[in-house]
Formats: structure tokens, C-alpha cells, sequence
């Protein structure tokens, strides 16, 4: 027999047999085992741990796919309403009030109900409800007051369309449900832990969700994104419908206030200034990130001010602050809600189609209840009208019983009940008994009609609305939006994300050392030779005499041998740094050259610059972290018939190929000695940069807009919309704000021509100019704060339409060359004012004039060169390649 039938087949406590023991003083007992009860684990956890789990998921933790509540938030809006006259009330009462209807403690309430209020749509708040940005907790519930909302009273309460069910304690009914009329579930978002189950619906923007309801009704394609109330910047590439699964992206917004200063402004969702701090603070204990000191200014606006140590590159520390701290988090959803009485999973857009559905479905019964209410106001009011119009009530003297009158008053209805809408029923005729005297003397039946037919005319509108639900629900939408909309502006910043890699933003916090003796490599060997810098979690590589060489992970020490001729850092994908290299093949062989490159390996593995012949050694080796050529002298070894024993090699003049190719031949006879002569140029040429608008960062994988080849000192230029600009390096690590108006490879000799409103002189301006060098953000319209740019442009002759309005609207449009109109100037320079006249609308034409093309240069070619003028010595040098 199992464990559980032996449970099921335990006699009930009444049928057991009286114990021999009662009737004997307590220690004189003696306990038989077999008459004591015992409640087997497996029969406990099947009956009572099961119906605890339901009771935690269906009403705790897990909210209603209608209204979006959960039933402790329910209750509260309930209590809230029934409390409802205009006024606050304090917090407290509202939790005293609260507890009619929810049969636990008053602490979860006030958590609730503080939850509520800081998503600043349902509950109007007043006093310290403490600050969702620091973690700040909200004054005691006996301090703090709270209302509901215009948008709450508006859209969640209708007692006509509400289902009730009683209270826990039978003396109160409360809604199973309330007729929430809008996605609330979506907009403020929502998260519960039952037992063996979770929700987690991350909010959305108010405007979207209306935008996507509409499309809905109109049988339309959307796309939903979450909307966090702290801001911040998303990555939804990987939402997944806010399903199990999916993941979020969100990154707090770091700006350069100068080289030495950063400010974080927004935060990720779920996190707040304290805890965002401890973070940055661990990463900075630990190496990762080098700051000075961080100052928190946070109030009604977050401003965490972050101080860096001289020559730390700003660029680097904002991406190291994304790869260690939780400047980015990634949230994962997993949207659970409660249909039918059971848990669900549903993606946001099907939870949004079902909300919407709701609402028409509330809309509908609104109308028709209203439409019911309206035929019967009609119905009585006719029968008002007959009532009295035709002196029915004078019948009424002659009856001596109560029967008898509304015998008589029914009888004098008959004729007039065909033109009814329903029948007449005795508690109408007992209503019309019910009219006084003074109404019937002064009953008026012009109004009377006039009354039934505005009741014809409202049932007329309803019905047509019930015929056409579709546009009404969307008018329904329009209006709701509109209404409160603006209160809501989306504040979470949508972009890609370029995937950091730890091991470049990384802080060098650690010295690589080398034992060549012993054949040791780590950052504890301090008395050893000095690598170079290095982190925790870089890896180096390692060249040999013999021509191997691997990648392995910086340690505190590890063996990895001897005749070690070259142990940097290494970078993976690294396609500039390369590997000069002469080797010998083998034991008295051939020696060869080879250029390569070594962007990605298999850690610890070895591999061979050689062609893996026994004997083979490196003649030469040298690693060019630009792809820089060198002239290398070679000296054979002296043998007969070799009539020049010494040359220069010139590495540049090799193709860079991959590493496991062979090479090219130096000799046929052997090498006595390498040596570098001298250092030459890059052969790679400048370095292809790209803007890419959707992660606003650079990149030279061919993604996004091409800015150019840059080498050396070149500089970028970057123009906001704001009318300022700056120039910055193409260090791949630089950040860029997303008010970019112009992004290109700086030219110092470009004349750029800008029309702009002066907000000090109140005319518009036009200047032609050349932006200077600068190492600050400077600005072509001056400091003025009300200035605004209106064109800018870099055509050689552009040409400016005017359009007048106000009181000029009548003048003629004024059409400008910009090149004859004003000469170039400093962009310091004011310029030359565009009109006096009001201006409506200025616009950029088409040129008409256009520079001249540059000449072709044709390259020059010395026709006196030829073979015949090298000596025989060079030509046999020559036949060596």
C-alpha cells in the first residue's frame, strides 16, 4: 500500500477508540504507538500546500489580464472611491478603509497604495511619497494625503458595468474585477512572485499604447516597447513580446560634461542613485574603472557627477561604466496574467488586443444600459404626458379601492398603449399615482414634448454609436489621448546597442612581468622584467625562437617556456598590428618572409609561424601596431660565386597575407644575419571610419554612414542642432549625443553657410564662415540662449528662399545667392541680416552655379628608365624574389 492510500484509509478523529490512559495522573501513563496519529507529508502537501499556491497566484501576487490589477491594488481604488469627495485623505484611513476588503495586514496596503501613487496615474498624491530615483521611502501614512486621479475617476470606476462579489468576511462586496476602459496593465506595468510561478510586464508610454489600440480597432499593424519612468536608453532588439525568453537592454545616459567630468542624468529601470553608486564604487575598488570622487545631486532630476583622474579618456570610462557597473542592466520579461481563473502567458500585443477588446465590450455595455435608462425616462414620461394630458387622474374619484384604481387608470392607457415602446406594467401605474398635485397643476406639455424629444433624439445618437462601435471606441481612444496625453511624453530613449567588449575598456590595473630564466609570465613576478600593463582580463601573446606561438590569459604566474622573442597584450580582431617576420625552414633550409596578421586564435593552442619543420627558427621578428614597413639589411653567409653578400630588404614591398601562408623566398643561400636598418611609413593606409545614426558610435566594419580615411592628426567635425560644434579624434570608444545635425571628416578649408534667428537682435541672419580647430564645443550663433539655427549648409553657392507672413505676407519672396549676398568671415561674426520684414518660411534651393571641376593629374612616367641602365649586379639581385 503507498503512503498515500495509507492517508486516505486514516479513520477519522471520531471514530478512534477512547484511550486507555485518560483516566490516569499525567506520569503514569503509558503511550501505545499505535493509537497515536500521524499526518503523513505527502497527504499535507497534496491538500493544503496545492490550495495555498492557487490562493498566492490567483489572488496576491499575479494580476488580471482586464483590469491589470492585483487584488490588493483592486482593493485600494475600491476603498479609494467609496472614501472619494474631491478632498485628500490621509494615507492611513485609506489603509483602515482598505481593510474592509482585504484580509491581510495594514503594511502591505500602505506598500501597495505607495507603489501606486509613484507611477503617477491613478493617484494623486500629497506630501513625501518619497523618490523612485533615490530609494528614498515615502513618510509615514499618517503624513502623507492621496486622491484618485481626473484619468482614474474618468476610466477605471462604473458601478453599472462592475461585477461584485462579498469580502472575506461577508459584510462588504467589492468588485471581481473593476471596468478599467484602457491597457492599464501595459502602461504601468507590473511584478508578482507566487509560488513555483512569476509575472514580470515591464510599463509602456501612455500615447503609444492609445496609437496601438487604435490600430487594433482599425485592423492595422503595431509594435508596442516598453517605457521606463526613470529614462535611460533601451535596446529592444530582443523584447520577444515581452514573453519568457526575451531580454532588455537599458542603459543609464552618461554625458561628457568636460574632459575630467561626467554626468549619469537617467537611470536603469529598477535601480536608483544609492544602489547605481555602490556599483560604480566596487568596479572602481576593484580596477576596473579609475575615478576621482562622485558627487549624488539627484532631487526632482537624477545628476550623479562623476570626476576622473588626469589622462583618463572620458569615452573609455563611459563604456567601462556600461561593461562593470549597473549603468546597464538586462531586464528579463516574462508577462503572466490571470484569464478564466488561471495563470497565463500572453505577449504584450495579445494582452493589449484583449484590453482593447475589453474596452469595447465596457463601451458597448455603457451604451446599452444608458439606452435602456433613456427608454424607460421615455417610456414614464409619455405616460406622464397621457396622464395628465388627458385627465385620466379625474377617473380615480369615483373608485373606492386601491384595485380599483389602477383598474381605472390602466383601462384609460389602453388606447394609447400601441404608440408605447413596452408594455405597461402596475408598477408604472403605481408610480403615476404617485404624482403630485402641484406638478400636474403646473405641467407644461410643450416642454413635456420637447423633454420626449431630446430622450428620441440621445437614443437616435446611441444607437447609431452601437451600429458603428468600432468608431466610436476609436473616438473614445482619440479623446483619452488628448486629454491627458501630454502628461505623458515617452521618456526611455530607443536605440541599438554596440556590444562592449570588456577587455578594451578595461582600466590597466595590473604590470605584466617576464622570467626568461625560468620560463615564468605574470603580474606577481615584480622583480622580473617589465611587459607592459595589462588587466585582469586581457590575454598576451607569446612568440618562440622555434617559430610557435600562443595566446594565453594574464595570471599572477604561469609556466610558459623558455626562448621567448616577442609576449605583448593582445587585441582580438586586431587587423592593423602586424608581424614582420624571417624565418629559416628547417635545419639548413631556405628563408622565408611573410607579413601577417593575428586577429583570433583558440586560447592555450599552439600554432606555427613556420612550416612546422624540425630545425626551423626566426631569423627576424618584429610586431608593427600600424602596419609600419622596415628595410632590413641582409648578410649571407660568405660562400663562393656570391658576388654581393650584403642587400637591403624592403618588407614593405610584401603583400600582408594570412598567417599560415608560407611566405616568400629572401635567398637560396643562407642567411648569416637580419638586422633592422631603419623603420619605415604605415602600408595600411589611412583607416575607414563609419557613423552608424542607430548606436551613434563609429565603426570601421562598413556599418552606417562613411566618414572617410583617417590618419595621423585628422579630426572629425561634429554640428548639434543646436547650432554648436567640435572636433574629436576617431578613437572607436567616442560617444556622441543624439542631436546631431552634421557628422564628417573635418576640412579646415570648408566654407559652410548658415541662416539662423538672433535671438538678441530678433531678425535672421546670414554669414558665410570656416570653422576653426578647437579642443571645446563652440557655437555659430553666439551665447545668446534663444538663438536657433535655421540652415546649415556646405554647397559652394547655395540659394535661400524667402517667404514673408504677418503683416509682409504680401510682399514678393525673396530668393538670395548667399556667395554674392555676403563674403566669408569668422564664425564668430554675426553676418548680414536677411530682412527686416517678418519672415514665415525659409528654404533651401537647388544651385545654380557650380565650381569648376579640378584638372586631372596624369602621372608622370620617366621614359629614360629602363633595364638596361641596372648594373648585372642589381639584376642577379633581383632573380633573389
Amino acid at each position: 500500500m503507498s503512503i498515500d492510500e495509507e492517508y486516505e484509509n486514516i479513520p477519522a478523529e471520531d471514530n478512534q477508540p477512547e484511550s486507555s490512559n485518560e483516566h490516569l495522573p499525567e506520569n503514569q501513563k503509558v503511550w501505545d504507538l499505535e493509537d497515536t496519529r500521524i499526518t503523513h507529508l505527502p497527504g499535507m502537501y497534496r491538500q493544503w500546500f496545492l490550495d495555498y499556491a492557487s490562493y498566492v497566484i490567483l489572488e496576491r501576487a499575479v494580476p488580471h489580464v482586464n483590469d491589470g490589477l492585483k487584488p490588493v491594488h483592486r482593493r485600494i481604488l475600491h476603498a479609494m472611491r467609496r472614501m472619494d469627495d474631491g478632498r485628500y485623505n490621509k494615507v492611513a484611513n485609506i489603509i483602515g478603509f482598505t481593510m474592509q476588503f482585504h484580509p491581510h495586514g495594514d503594511a502591505s496596503i500602505g506598500d501597495a497604495l505607495v507603489q501606486l501613487g509613484q507611477k503617477d496615474l491613478l493617484i494623486d498624491c500629497q506630501g513625501n511619497w518619497g523618490n523612485v530615483y533615490t530609494g528614498d521611502r515615502a513618510a509615514a501614512a499618517r503624513y502623507i494625503e492621496a486622491r484618485l486621479t481626473k484619468f482614474a475617476q474618468d476610466v477605471v470606476f462604473n458601478p453599472k458595468t462592475t461585477e461584485w462579489k462579498l469580502s472575506y468576511d461577508g459584510r462588504n462586496q467589492e468588485p471581481i474585477t473593476l471596468p478599467v476602459k484602457f491597457p492599464l496593465l501595459l502602461v504601468q506595468g507590473v511584478e508578482g512572485i507566487a509560488v513555483g510561478l512569476a509575472s514580470k510586464v515591464l510599463p509602456h508610454n501612455f500615447n503609444e499604447l492609445i496609437d496601438a489600440s487604435i490600430a487594433i480597432l482599425k485592423e492595422q499593424d503595431f509594435e508596442i516597447l516598453p517605457d521606463f519612468p526613470t529614462g535611460g536608453m533601451m535596446d529592444a532588439s530582443r523584447y520577444n513580446d515581452g514573453l519568457r525568453g526575451g531580454a532588455v537592454k537599458v542603459r543609464a545616459k552618461i554625458s561628457k560634461v568636460d574632459s575630467k567630468t561626467l554626468m549619469i542624468s537617467d537611470i536603469p529601470f529598477g535601480k536608483n542613485t544609492t544602489t547605481l553608486i555602490e556599483t560604480i564604487l566596487k568596479a572602481n575598488d576593484k580596477g576596473k574603472i579609475k575615478i576621482k570622487k562622485i558627487d549624488d545631486n539627484t532631487a526632482e532630476n537624477v545628476e550623479i557627477l562623476i570626476y576622473l583622474h588626469n589622462g583618463v579618456s572620458p569615452d573609455k570610462t563611459i563604456d567601462a561604466l556600461y561593461a562593470f557597473t549597473d549603468c546597464e542592466v538586462s531586464i528579463s520579461p516574462n508577462a503572466c496574467v490571470i484569464e478564466d481563473h488561471k495563470p497565463v502567458f500572453l505577449g504584450v500585443s495579445q494582452i493589449l488586443k484583449k484590453n482593447t477588446d475589453f474596452t469595447v465590450h465596457l463601451l458597448t455595455r455603457e451604451l446599452e444600459i444608458r439606452l435602456g435608462e433613456l427608454e424607460e425616462m421615455w417610456h414614464f414620461s409619455s405616460l406622464e404626458r397621457i396622464f395628465i394630458e388627458h385627465e385620466i387622474y379625474l377617473r380615480i374619484r369615483e373608485c373606492e379601492t386601491w384595485e380599483a384604481v389602477i383598474e381605472t387608470i390602466d383601462r384609460g392607457l389602453d388606447p394609447f398603449k400601441p404608440n408605447l415602446r413596452r408594455e405597461v406594467t402596475r408598477d408604472d401605474i403605481i408610480r403615476l399615482t404617485e404624482i403630485k398635485i402641484k406638478r400636474i397643476s403646473k405641467f407644461d406639455s410643450q416642454k413635456a414634448d420637447d423633454y420626449i424629444a431630446s430622450l428620441e433624439d440621445e437614443m437616435k445618437q446611441i444607437g447609431f454609436h452601437l451600429d458603428n462601435i468600432i468608431d466610436y471606441s476609436i473616438d473614445y481612444f482619440k479623446r483619452i489621448k488628448k486629454q491627458y496625453g501630454k502628461q505623458y511624453p515617452r521618456k526611455t530613449e530607443i536605440r541599438s546597442f554596440e556590444n562592449i567588449e570588456a577587455t578594451k575598456v578595461v582600466v590597466k590595473n595590473e604590470k605584466l612581468y617576464i622570467d626568461r630564466e625560468q620560463g615564468f609570465v605574470g603580474t606577481s613576478l615584480k622583480k622580473d622584467e617589465y611587459i607592459g600593463d595589462c588587466s585582469d582580463l586581457d590575454d598576451i601573446i607569446i612568440f618562440y625562437k622555434d617559430g610557435r606561438y600562443r595566446i594565453t590569459k594574464v595570471t599572477e604566474k604561469a609556466f610558459v617556456g623558455k626562448d621567448i622573442i616577442h609576449i605583448a597584450v593582445f587585441k582580438k580582431n586586431d587587423k592593423r598590428t602586424i608581424y614582420n617576420v624571417v624565418y629559416c625552414d628547417g635545419k639548413d633550409g631556405i628563408s622565408y618572409m611573410k607579413r601577417f596578421a593575428v586577429t583570433g586564435v583558440t586560447r592555450d593552442k599552439e600554432y606555427d609561424v613556420t612550416q612546422g619543420t624540425q630545425g626551423s627558427v626566426i631569423q627576424y621578428f618584429s610586431a608593427n601596431p600600424n602596419g609600419e614597413s622596415e628595410i632590413l639589411k641582409i648578410i649571407l653567409k660568405p660562400k663562393a660565386r656570391i658576388r654581393n653578400q650584403v642587400f637591403d630588404l624592403d618588407m614593405g614591398e610584401l603583400a600582408i597575407k594570412g598567417r599560415s601562408a608560407r611566405g616568400n623566398i629572401v635567398s637560396k643561400y643562407a642567411l648569416h644575419k637580419v638586422s633592422l636598418r631603419r623603420k619605415g611609413e604605415s602600408t595600411l593606409g589611412g583607416r575607414k571610419i563609419y557613423f552608424e545614426e542607430e548606436t551613434l558610435r563609429l565603426n570601421a566594419d562598413g556599418r552606417g554612414k562613411f566618414l572617410g580615411e583617417f590618419s595621423g592628426g585628422d579630426q572629425i567635425l561634429v554640428v548639434s542642432n543646436e547650432g554648436k560644434f567640435y572636433f574629436t579624434g576617431y578613437d572607436l570608444s567616442t560617444h556622441f549625443e543624439d542631436n546631431i545635425l552634421k557628422i564628417e571628416k573635418a576640412d579646415p578649408h570648408k566654407v559652410w553657410s548658415a541662416v539662423f534667428w538672433d535671438g538678441e537682435q530678433k531678425y535672421y541672419y546670414v554669414k558665410r564662415f570656416q570653422l576653426e580647430y578647437g579642443s571645446k564645443e563652440q557655437s555659430i550663433l553666439g551665447e545668446h540662449s534663444k538663438s536657433r539655427l535655421e540652415i546649415l549648409t556646405d554647397v559652394v553657392y547655395p540659394r535661400i528662399q524667402t517667404v514673408f507672413g504677418g503683416d509682409d505676407k504680401f510682399r514678393e519672396t525673396l530668393i538670395i545667392d548667399v556667395d554674392e549676398f555676403i563674403g566669408v568671415k569668422g564664425y564668430k561674426a554675426r553676418g548680414k541680416r536677411l530682412s527686416t520684414y517678418s519672415v514665415a518660411k525659409i528654404t533651401e534651393l537647388e544651385p545654380t552655379r557650380f565650381p569648376d571641376p579640378e584638372p586631372e593629374v596624369e602621372p608622370e612616367i620617366d621614359d629614360d628608365t629602363s633595364t638596361e641602365d641596372l648594373d648585372n649586379e642589381d639584376k642577379d639581385q633581383m632573380s633573389l624574389f
